[in-house]
């Protein structure tokens, strides 16, 4: 039984080490392959270094080294091209997602089940608006978009060999891979685990990343925001009409004087915005457009190390 777990690594020299020991101590891994398959995404620090040692060091660690920065979901992705084991385990390096989680995982996934989540029981350690975000935003997806995304799970979960074909498949170039993931469907089943605290270092996604992310994972699993602005459109255009017939009735029946300059600025400044609002979700989905038509490679790689040579 061979076993890749697909590490996305950016500036983590902090961690690197104590991940290998960690997972290379674990006991319940013992009598599994383990392939550790290393992302490194264009670090500026000494983590391709380390990882180049620990290519060296152990003939079951390969090591992608991209050409520049090209982000965490384009990483994800090629670990799922290279990868090459009976079953692929993403997971980040920090140690948030429990090494001992693996061998449950491995077993559900002996039992039948094609894709494994490692979902998290709570998210008391993060802030309240970090809880209310993430809430919000799993409940307005899975209410527009018809890729349900379970709450509370990342890339963290087991994927049978034949879950990361069909991924390998899909040629869209702006990845969202939480929606992807889940797009491909299969035989899932969860299992619940609490997360601890980062062993070492900051974590890379911020408040803007995480913003540019869930627009991601809107626009590319949803057109519902363009079809909300139809009926927007269509409303306000109704409540014009309407107020427009009352503003003539009030003049011809009772001779009330028409609303002068502030109504009709307020009225101007209203549906300029509403318009601007329209014409800026309407550029999202033709960027996104855009960026496909080119048809650029996800990454680019510029040196492997260790086994794996070649994307499947």
């Amino acid at each position: 039984m061979n076993i890749t777990l697909i590490v996305p690594v950016y500036n983590e020299q902090d961690t690197l080490e104590h991940f290998y020991r960690t997972v290379r101590a674990e006991p319940s891994l013992q009598g599994m392959t383990v392939e550790i398959l290393f992302v490194n995404d264009g670090s500026s620090d000494e983590t391709e270094a380390i990882c180049a040692e620990l290519a060296l060091r152990d003939e079951w660690v390969t090591v992608i080294n991209f050409s520049r920065n090209f982000g965490k979901e384009s990483a994800l992705f090629a670990g799922l091209e290279y990868a090459d084991g009976d079953a692929m385990v993403p997971i980040d390096v920090d140690l948030q997602d429990p090494i001992e989680l693996i061998a449950q995982m491995v077993e559900r996934w002996q039992q039948g089940a094609d894709v494994v989540l490692a979902k998290r029981r709570s998210r008391d350690a993060d802030t309240p608006l970090k809880r209310w975000s993430a809430r919000l935003y799993y409940r307005l997806h899975n209410r527009i978009a018809s890729t349900h995304i379970e709450e509370n799970v990342g890339d963290f979960r087991l994927l049978d060999r034949k879950v990361v074909a069909a991924i390998r498949q899909l040629p869209e170039q702006q990845l969202f891979m939480k929606g992807v993931l889940s797009w491909v469907g299969f035989r899932t089943e969860i299992i619940e685990y609490d997360r601890p605290p980062r062993v070492a270092g900051e974590s890379k996604f911020g408040l803007w990343r995480l913003w540019n992310l869930a627009l991601d994972g809107i626009t590319s699993f949803s057109t519902v925001p363009l079809r909300l602005w139809t009926y927007i459109g269509a409303g306000v255009s109704l409540f014009a009409l309407v107020f427009a017939v009352y503003l003539i009735v009030q003049k011809v029946l009772w001779g009330i004087d028409l609303p002068g300059y502030p109504s009709l600025l307020s009225a101007i400044l209203f549906l300029g915005g509403v318009q601007l609002i329209g014409i800026g979700i309407l550029g999202e989905y033709v960027g996104r457009i855009y960026q496909e038509t080119k048809h650029r490679p996800r990454y680019v790689v510029r040196k492997v190390l260790g086994r794996r040579r070649q994307p499947r």
